[in-house]
């Protein structure tokens, strides 16, 4: 007996330790649980770093749909318990300005991702400063295919750069191809065809890609030139086209003074109808804007307010309501992108990089011009079910319509007024 009372004290005291060891460790989880919404809310905001031309309406069109974006993603509640927030820095067209924005949105604003960019030149030139900052990348506005060859080429360094949009200058090129094909020798019965553009490193890329498809498909290519983006007198060039003996002119601009081409191909009466690639003619009011001069203009566009995706049309509703304009084309990847990455953070349960970008490759998101995925080099898939080139044509009362592929036409195609038959 006088063991067993010995024992008793014993048995007492360890019970009451576990006693108070368990209560400790459910009060700490407890504490901790209930701490957690205050930690993220500790950590603040996740910063959306946005490089972008802040004059252009590209640079608009980005910012407004980031901040729409952001909108919708703060509504819900954030990601993990955190609000996004914006940060801009302009990046101007050129390539000291747009490093200086990279450095000043990485090292000063310290952004969770970067979401932005319009120029390849000047993306091209802030990728390494990129890739120094460890800061994922999301681009939405340059298109030239050496963005994400160095993705393929050096992954470990280059590993957080991903192209949301737009479709690279080799798809585009490729699917300009169907376009001349398909339209302008099997619709309108043209084959002698001149190629002009812009001479900057998306066309430089885009331009061989698009002579080579044309040529196989049957096109002759009678005068083909590359001009100085400040060109503002076309008139020299329009004559070449026209001495050429081409029936049809395809374009591809960008940074080029769009209004001006327009402006002067109309006031020329020019004897031919032209189409392709024109960025500034994306913009909702071009047609309106150089007083329907461009009637008859055919240009590829990403997306147009038609139903491509259950997403398409309410986020143009949308879009214009917040800001009276129609949105151009960095708007949809730029919104895209938001909501991706915020999807890849709440998957990766972090904002840490490394599990972000393995959250980010394996995306699948139906997006406003089609279903968004990436290929092993981050490059944005397309054809099908992904993105494409649209081609819709200004008409009557600047109304646009899309024209080409013929599955998804709205309207059938006009020609210029003064080479309509009467």
């Amino acid at each position: 007996k006088r063991g067993v009372l010995l024992r008793r004290p014993a048995m007492e005291i360890a019970m009451k330790r576990r006693t108070f060891v368990t209560s400790t460790l459910g009060v700490g989880l407890f504490a901790l649980l209930a701490h957690a919404p205050f930690a993220a809310a500790q950590q603040g905001p996740v910063r959306i770093g946005v490089p972008t031309p802040v004059q252009l309406q590209v640079g608009r069109d980005t910012q407004d749909a980031i901040q729409m974006a952001i909108d919708e993603v703060n509504a819900r509640g954030g990601v993990l318990g955190r609000k996004l927030e914006m940060v801009v820095a302009d990046e101007t067209e050129k390539p000291e300005a747009g490093i200086n924005a990279i450095k000043k949105l990485t090292a000063e604003d310290k952004v969770d991702v970067l979401i932005g960019g319009f120029t390849s030149g000047v993306t091209l030139a802030q990728l390494p400063h990129i890739s120094r900052a460890k800061t994922i990348y999301l681009g939405v506005g340059a298109a030239s295919p050496a963005i994400t060859q160095r993705v393929a080429k050096d992954y470990d360094n280059y590993k957080y750069v991903f192209r949301v949009g737009p479709i690279n200058a080799a798809h585009q090129a490729r699917q300009l191809t169907t376009f001349i094909s398909d339209y302008v020798i099997g619709e309108l019965g043209i084959k002698d065809v001149a190629i002009v553009g812009e001479n900057a490193k998306w066309v430089q890329d885009l331009v061989p890609i698009l002579k080579k498809g044309a040529t196989e498909a049957g096109v002759d290519v009678r005068f083909s030139e590359l001009f100085d983006t400040q060109t503002s007198d076309f008139a020299p060039l329009f004559s070449k086209v026209r001495d050429s003996g081409a029936e049809f002119m395809v374009v591809i601009l960008s940074h080029a003074s769009s209004d001006v081409f327009a402006k002067q191909w109309h006031d020329a009466r020019f004897p031919m109808p032209y189409g392709g690639v024109d960025v500034k003619s994306m913009d909702g009011d071009f047609c309106q804007r150089i007083d329907g001069k461009s009637v008859s203009e055919i240009a590829g566009n990403f997306a147009v307010r038609a139903p491509i995706t259950p997403k398409t049309v309410p986020f143009f509703d949308e879009f214009q309501k917040r800001t009276s304009r129609m949105p151009v084309y960095t708007a949809f990847g730029a919104y895209d992108a938001v909501h991706i990455y915020a999807e890849a953070v709440e998957k990766a349960g972090t904002t840490d990089v490394d599990p972000v970008i393995k959250a980010l490759e394996q995306t699948s998101y139906v997006g406003i011009p089609g279903l968004i995925e990436f290929d092993e080099s981050h490059e944005l898939k397309t054809g099908g079910k992904y993105p494409n080139l649209l081609f819709a044509q200004w008409q009557e009362d600047c109304k646009r319509e899309v024209v080409f592929p013929k599955a998804l036409r709205t309207a059938e195609p006009i020609l210029p007024p003064w080479l309509q038959k009467k």
